[in-house]
């Protein structure tokens, strides 16, 4: 899915963006909520941890899902 981007001019959405899609096409457009709650502490220890995360499976520290649901499930 692509990121458009539209600003609000006299009341109306303007996206000004160049796109592939076919003349007349309707989209839905959702305002991105960017009030997460989270404080710059826990944003940045978020980020770490994804990154950490991302490295590992890099390095192919992976397993087949099916395995952690069931290893999840008994520890419920």
């Amino acid at each position: 899915m692509n990121t458009l981007k539209a600003k609000v001019v006299n009341g109306r959405l303007v996206v000004d963006e160049p796109t592939e899609l076919p003349e007349g096409t309707v989209l839905d457009l959702v305002v991105a909520d960017s009030d997460d709650d989270l404080s710059e502490e826990e944003r940045n220890a978020l980020h770490a941890a994804l990154a950490e995360a991302w490295e590992s499976a890099r390095a192919g520290n992976v397993r087949p899902v099916e395995e952690f649901v069931k290893e999840w499930g008994r520890s419920r």
